[in-house]
């Protein structure tokens, strides 16, 4: 018989319901035994939903924790409790994916690394525009050194006016920030990734509040309430890695800007450059004309599993799975995030403080 995996939900909310159960439902390796929220209904239509006839339901997380049949947790709460279920559910033996980002700040994400080592189980986040066909796609020429050495970067997460209204996103307490920490953290983790270089040196930041404060915002799902807007609505980061290469991140919930672009990357490199602006373009020079390459994702490719499942959220799941089934290292690795939250954290000291932050000093 093959291998089944007991998983748990931490959170049954928008992120759970949206990506993490109906993508979890699809692996035939996996059964959904529990799910908790702090909201009992919510945790009871999950289970309804989406798990096996004995599911349990839960509103204490820790109670979740204290069955030990449960091989894998799926931690979907807001960004502030993260890193303390997080490291709860590895020390109760259970494998963890944590919602992206990692943590609100640096020292919550090492206490989750640091549990992660201690316990020896799997631990990752959930960043799954890597398994989009042209982030993949663009990694592979990366590694094989289309691009040569790239210096520069761009990671775009611009929205105009698409401030989410719902949940706790615009509460800093719960999140620990707006659009920086929510979108602009997966632009960042995709240019990170596809560049291989996680060694930052400095970081100068902005942020701004600029229109979190109108009204009348002609905003995708309706007006905010004021009162609970406490977040930024834009924020920037000009980022200096160790080896001298540059990022730039834009990342905006509302912006009165027509460059419209979310978790996308642009990349600048010694042999070719690659956006992607209208799909992936390789932009490069061949017989002294500059040539513009467009490859298209809408057959072939490799097959990674049967049947019509290749959507970037599904791989991120199955290939999380097989990770504890075949016992290798997931995708997205810990450390990797660790650095991702370590950039964020320090544009929002940069742009509190005016000054630069320096890494390693």
């Amino acid at each position: 018989m093959e291998k089944r995996l007991s998983v748990g939900i931490i959170g049954c909310g928008g992120i759970a319901r949206g990506k993490h159960l109906p993508n979890l439902k699809k692996v035939d390796e996996v059964e959904l035994v529990a799910f908790c929220d702090i909201v009992k209904e919510r945790a009871i239509d999950a289970c309804k939903d989406f798990g096996v006839e004995d599911a349990k339901v839960y509103t204490d997380y820790k109670k979740l924790l204290e069955d030990e049949t449960i091989d894998v947790v799926h931690v979907c709460t807001p960004n502030r409790s993260h890193s303390y279920i997080t490291v709860d559910a590895l020390e109760s033996g259970k494998h963890v994916m944590c919602e992206k980002p990692m943590a609100i700040n640096t020292e919550e994400a090492q206490k989750m690394l640091d549990a992660a080592k201690r316990t020896g189980k799997k631990l990752t986040i959930g960043y799954q525009n890597r398994y989009r066909g042209d982030s993949m796609y663009l990694k592979e020429e990366c590694e094989k050194g289309t691009l040569g050495e790239v210096y520069y970067a761009k990671a775009h997460a611009i929205r105009r006016r698409a401030v989410p209204t719902w949940g706790v996103f615009l509460n800093e307490y719960e999140q620990g920030g707006g659009p920086l920490i929510d979108i602009g953290t997966h632009a960042l983790d995709l240019t990170l990734w596809l560049m291989n270089n996680y060694q930052p040196k400095m970081v100068v930041g902005s942020v701004f509040k600029k229109l979190g404060n109108q009204r009348n915002t002609a905003n995708a799902w309706g007006d905010w309430n004021l009162d609970d807007y406490t977040v930024e609505d834009s924020a920037f980061g000009y980022i200096v890695m160790e080896n001298g290469a540059t990022i730039v991140l834009e990342s905006s919930w509302a912006l009165n800007s027509l460059d419209v672009r979310e978790a996308q990357t642009t990349l600048c490199g010694t042999q070719a450059g690659a956006d992607m602006v209208d799909g992936l373009r390789i932009n490069y020079v061949k017989n002294n004309r500059q040539v513009v390459e467009k490859p298209s994702f809408n057959t072939g490719g490799v097959a990674f599993y049967k049947g019509n499942k290749n959507t970037p959220d599904y791989l991120e799941t199955r290939m999380w799975i097989d990770s504890i089934l075949d016992d290798t290292a997931p995708l997205v690795l810990p450390e990797q995030a660790l650095v991702v939250t370590q950039i964020l954290e320090a544009i929002y000291e940069s742009a509190e403080s005016g000054k630069p932050v320096y890494f390693n000093q």
